[in-house]
């Protein structure tokens, strides 16, 4: 089984939202020495906790400081872009990384509607069919895949290599998985967003695969949250400022920065966000190495994946190196003995 990270730069209370990216920088050089197979950043839009805005941007950097890991965003939100740049975008990140590049795509706004509207030149929300549109142009860019008579036919995407970024759909519902089975694109299944679903969903990607030359086998991934610690107690408490802010995410929308530890154990739950809680707790695994260890690889064979992207929130930056640190020797990862 692989273990990658997914990284979504979140910003903590009592720190500037730019340390969040320096953060990032870290973590990506530490996940690489440990022995992580991925390390991807996500696309967050007028948000005042997630501030990652420009993923290919984060994995330039990424990729010039790291030596091994792929590094890849999860995920391009394609509706807000001219699938032709983010070729381009790409190929350029895979001259800088070869053989270590993946674009993971997603259709979600990745911030609320009026935010959506401001990244398009047109200032027009997408209809429903235009990801299937820009997904085949991105593809046909990539892939050399366009008809003869297609216009974009001619055009040739710069720089030229003979490889290219590996494509990934990512998502929390049937509609990507659909897509990638079609396509015969690999998958990656947010479980962090929606536990309820997924085993039902990845059988049918898994079903419905069509493939190709590149992908003759379906490719499945599972997106989870894991807070480690050095026992299960300790864990329970670095992962008591990540329910706090998810609680706020689902009561208000705007959650603000990543509590402290402090806030968090202060805060008085009501009733009604204690139920919310307790339906809640299947998105994450919280707990020691072997605790750890046993749920992941529960998770992953319940879907049937091949590789486990484990999305990590906690408050202290050092809490989530060690929470990664912990979870690489657990799984005795090569770089980590």
């Amino acid at each position: 089984m692989k273990l990658s990270v997914l990284d979504q730069s979140t910003a903590v209370s009592g720190h500037a939202q730019t340390d969040a990216i320096a953060d990032s920088l870290a973590l990506a050089r530490h996940c690489d020495a440990l022995g992580y197979h991925r390390y991807w950043v996500s696309e967050h839009h007028h948000s005042g906790s997630i501030v990652g805005s420009a993923p290919e941007v984060l994995m330039a950097a990424i990729a010039a400081t790291t030596s091994r890991i792929r590094v890849g965003s999860a995920g391009v939100m394609l509706p807000h872009y001219a699938p032709l740049k983010v070729a381009e975008q790409f190929r350029v990140l895979e001259a800088i990384a070869p053989g270590r590049i993946d674009l993971g795509l997603g259709r979600a706004p990745g911030g609320d509607q009026l935010t959506a509207m401001a990244l398009r030149p047109d200032h027009e929300l997408p209809g429903e069919h235009e990801f299937p549109r820009q997904l085949g142009e991105l593809l046909g860019f990539l892939e050399g895949g366009f008809e003869p008579d297609h216009p974009f036919s001619r055009i040739k995407v710069s720089p030229a290599a003979p490889g290219g970024p590996e494509v990934w759909l990512l998502g929390s519902t049937n509609f990507s998985a659909a897509y990638a089975a079609h396509l015969g694109l690999p998958f990656c299944f947010a479980h962090f967003i929606n536990p309820a679903e997924g085993e039902r969903i990845a059988e049918s990607y898994r079903d419905r695969f069509q493939p190709t030359d590149l992908h003759p086998e379906p490719r499945l991934a599972v997106a989870t949250t894991v807070v480690c610690a050095d026992d299960d107690d300790e864990a329970e408490r670095q992962a008591s400022s990540m329910r706090l802010w998810r609680l706020r995410l689902m009561t208000t929308g705007r959650p603000g920065a990543i509590p402290t530890i402090e806030e968090a154990l202060a805060h008085e739950y009501s009733p009604a966000e204690q139920e919310l809680l307790v339906r809640q707790q299947n998105r994450a695994i919280v707990g020691g190495p072997q605790v750890v260890r046993t749920r992941l690889e529960e998770l992953v064979d319940g879907f049937g994946a091949d590789e486990a992207v484990i999305v990590t929130i906690t408050h202290s930056h050092e809490a989530r190196r060690r929470s990664y640190e912990l979870i690489a020797k657990a799984f005795d990862l090569p770089s980590a003995n």
